[in-house]
């Protein structure tokens, strides 16, 4: 008996369910399947399979993960020279000897070597998904099969700089608060440790008692001067627990949840995930990706739990013969617009245009939420700000105002 690994939707619904069974062939694995109720879509055998994995990690040579700015670099060198007519080795031969960063010279000296031993292209970069990402190598496999590698790279290229301009809007818009924020909780550890101290004594010897309040930050300020050591670990065990409720699955799928329901977030990271999204599916298609096969590329760049789990609904709608549009309605995700878009384009036989479209205007409308986000951003950094600066002020002024009225 034999282990197959199997992934299936139940029968009547869109839930997909993967698991193992035991049988003498496939045709028994796959009569097995059908037998608990499920409709197969694939069926491998699960040991030969985790020995092909383990050897092909075993044999593959270790190369540099590149950064996004060094992945832009390393795609435009080769799709400038592509354009010029020179062949992938010399290509790679120009940037092993030429490239500014070691990274680049590094990667592409590896995958020259295993080009002129007998690989392709797409297939070497295939070899490492974590350094390029399966939609790099999803584009540039479809490119090299229909010849059209310089037109790929050079899609390729606008995909990459795309994300690149979203990540910087973004990051940009995030870099305001978080500066704020770290720089009042500075103040606040200065003005505790270094600043009530030296009042203490003036306050004893006036003999008089103290707002509540000055007492508070009072004695936080003494504990903290005398425990000292304690503030770089509280820092580091907040950046440390706030990283691992992001990367922890529960807790980061609960994140992703729960903040689609936050107004204005909502449609930032709506607008941010979906650039991305709309971007690679008019990328893949005009490339000559089938539809479910841009759907599968896309939802690689979706960084929401929610978002990703939805549209992978709808990949099974589709599978099942539902339009793309109506599909995608249903998740209830997806801008009423882009999904307006994305119906005429079916409709009029236009759909990479009517996808072209949709990138433009989802550009515009993430512009649109990043200003409102800015503006919104200011005053309330302003109000957090004054808040802390008059709490500060009230408990070192409270007891010298006290004085001067009774005296």
């Amino acid at each position: 008996m034999t282990r197959y690994n199997y992934t299936a939707y139940k029968n009547g619904t869109s839930e997909i369910v993967k698991g193992q069974v035991e049988a003498a062939s496939i045709r028994e694995a796959r009569t097995e399947v059908r037998a608990m109720g499920f409709t197969p879509t694939s069926i491998t055998e699960a040991e030969v399979i985790a020995k092909k994995e383990q050897k092909n990690k075993k044999s593959v040579p270790k190369i540099p993960k590149m950064g996004l700015a060094e992945q832009i670099d390393f795609t435009s060198t080769l799709q400038i020279l592509a354009a010029a007519g020179i062949p992938i080795i010399e290509s790679l031969l120009f940037i092993e000897n030429d490239a500014a960063k070691l990274k680049m010279r590094q990667v592409a000296a590896e995958l020259r070597r295993q080009i002129m031993n007998g690989g392709t292209f797409a297939g070497t970069i295939a070899k490492y998904p974590e350094q390029f990402g399966h939609v790099y190598i999803g584009l540039v496999k479809t490119g090299e099969d229909a010849g059209e590698l310089e037109k790929t790279l050079e899609r390729l290229l606008e995909l990459l700089n795309k994300q690149a301009a979203i990540r910087s809007k973004v990051i940009g818009t995030l870099m305001y608060p978080v500066f704020v924020i770290c720089l009042a909780v500075f103040i606040v550890i200065v003005m505790l440790v270094f600043v009530f101290p030296v009042f203490k004594d003036m306050f004893e010897q006036m003999g008089m008692q103290l707002p509540w309040i000055t007492r508070v930050l009072m004695d936080m300020g003494l504990f903290l001067k005398a425990n000292w050591y304690l503030i770089p670990l509280t820092a580091a065990g907040i950046i440390f627990g706030i990283n691992f409720l992001f990367r922890w699955k529960p807790s980061k799928w609960k994140i992703d949840e729960y903040s689609l329901k936050i107004p204005v977030l909502t449609k930032l990271i709506q607008y941010s995930n979906f650039a991305n999204f709309i971007s690679v599916m008019q990328v893949a298609y005009d490339a000559g990706v089938p539809i479910l096969e841009c759907l599968y590329l896309a939802n690689l760049t979706l960084t929401n739990h929610t978002l990703e789990t939805r549209v992978e609904e709808a990949t099974v709608k589709i599978q099942q013969g539902q339009h793309l549009s109506a599909a995608l309605r249903a998740t209830r995700t997806m801008p009423k617009m882009i999904l307006f878009m994305i119906a005429t384009g079916e409709q009029s036989g236009r759909l990479g245009d009517m996808l072209g479209q949709a990138v433009s205007y989802i550009d515009k409308a993430l512009d649109n939420i990043i200003d409102i986000m800015t503006k919104m951003i200011e005053p309330i950094m302003l109000v957090v700000i004054g808040t802390i600066v008059l709490i500060l002020a009230s408990a070192l002024y409270l007891p010298l105002f006290a004085s001067y009225m009774g005296m």
